[in-house]
């Protein structure tokens, strides 16, 4: 008999999914070399920004403050880049959690990756 899966609904919930998610993103061959080898990520520092954030999204707490965006216009990332991101953070969502807000988390994963995979991606109409 499967065992039920828990909704998100407290810190500890969103510590587990960043955890877990970046943990993968860590072991994952093509996105290690970018957090890494390319932005030299300060782990220590970054992870608790990223448990602000996704509470801020996912439990409407208001701690982050950042502009995350201008984080990745000097990454060298791509399509694929983002639907990796996507397939891991979805992957750990299903894994960990089943309600409305483990949705609203894969909805706004999804909304983000589109977001920034868009604008990341030149304009062929802007060299005219």
């Amino acid at each position: 008999m499967p065992t039920s899966r828990p909704d998100i609904q407290t810190e500890d919930d969103i510590k587990l999914l960043v955890d877990t998610f970046y943990n993968k993103v860590n072991a994952d061959a093509l996105l290690a070399p970018i957090f890494n080898d390319f932005a030299h990520v300060d782990w220590p520092a970054h992870m608790p920004r990223m448990y602000d954030f996704w509470s801020g999204l996912l439990l409407h707490t208001s701690r982050y403050r950042g502009q995350p965006f201008l984080k990745h216009i000097p990454l060298p990332i791509a399509g694929e880049h983002f639907q990796r991101w996507l397939t891991l953070f979805l992957g750990t969502v299903e894994e960990l959690f089943a309600g409305p807000v483990a949705e609203e988390a894969k909805l706004r994963a999804q909304n983000i990756a589109h977001v920034f995979e868009s604008r990341l991606r030149p304009n062929p109409l802007s060299i005219l």
